[in-house]
């Protein structure tokens, strides 16, 4: 997954293996309050909770495991009671495991913040199809990874990032989220009334790290809206680092989506009046072309609709 840092990945990935971040931190040999730093400003991006009381028990969230499952394809340490017989009396043949009923997969691709945006809906859409197993891979962000997913076989369902509908591959409209500008509440732009193109020409831009999907649809958005900007003077997909650099006074930021709404109940953190409309980011929806041998993948794609 591109979006967050590798940085915290790694913290995910230990905290979920040790089961509390007091252990995570010893593992690693990070402080306590960087483990949970850490764990925050993923959470903060991805716009929704990986664990339940992470200072404490730690417990992933229904959303946390499905993160985890997609992100790094955790598997369970845990013997299995056929290896357990076989350990007692080595000479017995190992019964088989139970049978049980074979369950359709649907594979639903996303960015991480859209999953946030549906992931009571998957669960409800799971609890009602218990013969329905959904698997979420959060790689895809704009309509040629959807293309490229589908085609292959990679996903049944695709949600993606567009600032119009294009041509590939076939989609239709979801909703759209709104693009802001950011900046530390002591800036100047952030004091001004109304700010204009020519206000924004002399303001540096942070931005997230190249490769993230978000960054290219924000850039995208923001070519389109003809603003100024040089390259940016900051790039980081950690946010508390960009946040610190926001109440520093050292540029603004764009964001939208959950993101935008969490930057926006900052303390020391404003979105600055713009005297022009942004592009708004649209979210769009394409099934797999074999979606009609699937009927349980149209049924899930018309139920994240409702």
């Amino acid at each position: 997954m591109s979006s967050p840092s590798l940085r915290q990945l790694d913290i995910f990935a230990q905290m979920v293996a040790a089961g509390s971040a007091a252990r995570c931190a010893q593992d690693l040999g990070l402080d306590l309050g960087e483990v949970l730093d850490g764990i925050a400003a993923l959470e903060m991006r991805l716009g929704y909770r990986l664990f339940d009381d992470p200072a404490g028990a730690a417990r992933l969230t229904p959303a946390g495991r499905k993160t985890a499952q997609a992100m790094m394809q955790l598997g369970s340490d845990t013997p299995s009671p056929a290896g357990a017989v076989a350990a007692e009396a080595p000479d017995a043949p190992a019964p088989p495991p139970p049978a049980e009923p074979p369950r359709e997969g649907i594979i639903l691709a996303a960015p991480a913040p859209i999953f946030g945006h549906f992931q009571d809906a998957l669960a409800a859409f799971e609890a009602a199809n218990d013969d329905i197993a959904i698997s979420i891979d959060l790689h895809v962000h704009s309509a040629r990874d959807a293309a490229t997913a589908l085609a292959r076989g990679r996903a049944d369902i695709a949600y993606f990032y567009a600032l119009e509908e294009p041509a590939e591959p076939p989609s239709r409209y979801g909703w759209s989220e709104p693009l802001n500008l950011y900046a530390g509440s002591g800036h100047r732009l952030a004091r001004a009334a109304m700010v204009g193109r020519d206000d924004i020409a002399a303001t540096p831009l942070l931005a997230m790290e190249p490769h993230n999907g978000m960054r290219q649809i924000v850039d995208a958005a923001l070519a389109r809206a003809r603003l100024p900007f040089d390259a940016p003077a900051l790039e980081s997909d950690n946010m508390f680092e960009i946040m610190a650099a926001l109440r520093d006074g050292a540029g603004c930021f764009a964001a939208f989506g959950p993101l935008a709404r969490d930057l926006g109940r900052m303390s020391g953190i404003r979105r600055l009046a713009l005297d022009m409309p942004l592009p708004a980011i649209e979210i769009r929806q394409a099934v797999g072309a074999d979606a009609a041998r699937k009927p349980a993948v149209d049924a899930l794609a018309e139920f994240l609709f409702l």
